[in-house]
């Protein structure tokens, strides 16, 4: 399955079911922002444009916005959410290298760990005016922190070609801070940790929209989603999981 087919056909559960980001992320990202007196932000990986529900309100209508996705089908519902947003298909390497001006911001929402991600790095950065960001930001589920989610990821490392629980146990921030601190930058993270109930059918969605999801089903069919429909139910109380995640942003600071 190629990067660009990973999440066709799955737009709708993925935009009503994935989680949204933490207020202070995009709160902290504007407060960076406010010497630039125009800004353009640039969402790499960008999906249906979640990120963009939270950036729009936090820095303002006069803020130009581009964003870009591999898949047809993301960008399509991405348009319709967001028609005053410059929609392009294709790879954010590609795109960040064919700027012809600099931009203030780039973000990368769950979206970093399917990037070539040193080369999107150092594109981010030549792409970057003096002071601009780097923003890249994701949800994890804490399976440390919750007997369901532990087996919820047993489950799919039984089932999912190829997966394992640590598949984004990388050093983000060293990852961008080997390219922005020796061009006079810096690296600056946040984490949140919070609670979200979720009912059974809305998780069962969720986790339908999902990659690994995806892998299991192509290989033992669409009676994989019964199996995590059951588990869910096992956990829930009165029909709903509380799923706790850990949020990071890592925020590379342009010199």
């Amino acid at each position: 399955m190629s990067v660009r087919q990973k999440f066709d056909g799955l737009s709708d559960d993925y935009d009503l079911h994935r989680p949204r980001y933490p207020d202070e992320f995009f709160a902290t990202i504007a407060e960076e922002l406010t010497s630039f007196a125009e800004v353009t932000v640039v969402d790499t990986g960008a999906g249906t444009g979640i990120a963009l529900e939270g950036l729009v309100p936090a820095l303002g209508g006069s803020t130009r916005y581009l964003a870009v996705d591999v898949s047809q089908d993301m960008v399509d519902r991405g348009r319709r959410k967001f028609p005053g947003v410059e929609w392009t298909v294709g790879a954010a390497e590609e795109y960040l290298e064919g700027l012809t001006q600099r931009v203030q911001l780039v973000v990368a929402a769950q979206a970093y760990q399917w990037m070539d991600r040193k080369r999107y790095v150092a594109a981010a950065l030549a792409a970057l005016a003096p002071g601009g960001l780097l923003a890249i930001m994701q949800n994890n589920r804490d399976h440390t922190s919750s007997a369901f989610l532990d087996a919820y990821e047993s489950l799919l490392e039984v089932h999912s070609p190829g997966y394992g629980r640590g598949y984004r146990d990388f050093d983000i921030r060293a990852e961008v801070a080997a390219d922005f601190e020796p061009a006079g930058g810096r690296v600056d993270t946040r984490v949140a940790r919070w609670i979200r109930s979720v009912r059974v059918e809305d998780f069962v969605r969720m986790s339908s929209s999902s990659t690994q999801v995806q892998r299991a089903i192509a290989k033992e069919g669409e009676g994989f989603l019964d199996l995590v429909r059951g588990l869910c139910e096992e956990h829930a109380r009165d029909g709903s999981l509380d799923v706790a995640y850990t949020s990071e942003l890592f925020l590379g600071v342009r010199g």
